[in-house]
């Protein structure tokens, strides 16, 4: 194995690495919240007063009407298939001339 194979191989295990650790720290940030749970109720009897219900009453105002949504990814989509476009040309060229100087 050369050099250059090493390096390469080297990065890639450095890359592979590095998502782990940056998927295990999202894990480990996401699980407590994930996780949690209300504590039990107290028991009857102990003289606490239980808690009052908590009413909760859900606003819905605003949003994002869907001729936006269609909008932003139709062009999302365009955006992608003009850098994928360009991305083959510019590849194909590159291939090209490197053939054409040997």
């Amino acid at each position: 194995m050369n050099r250059i194979h090493h390096i390469r191989l080297i990065r890639r295990v450095a890359a592979a690495l590095g998502g782990l650790a940056v998927m295990l720290l999202a894990f480990g940030a996401a699980a407590p919240a994930a996780l949690a749970v209300p504590p039990p109720p107290e028991p009857a009897g102990t003289g606490v007063a239980p808690p009052s219900p908590v009413v909760i009453h859900t606003v819905v105002t605003g949003g994002m009407p869907g001729w936006q949504i269609i909008l932003i990814a139709v062009g999302a989509a365009l955006f992608a298939a003009t850098v994928a476009v360009l991305a083959d040309r510019a590849w194909a060229a590159r291939r090209h001339g490197a053939m054409g100087t040997s």
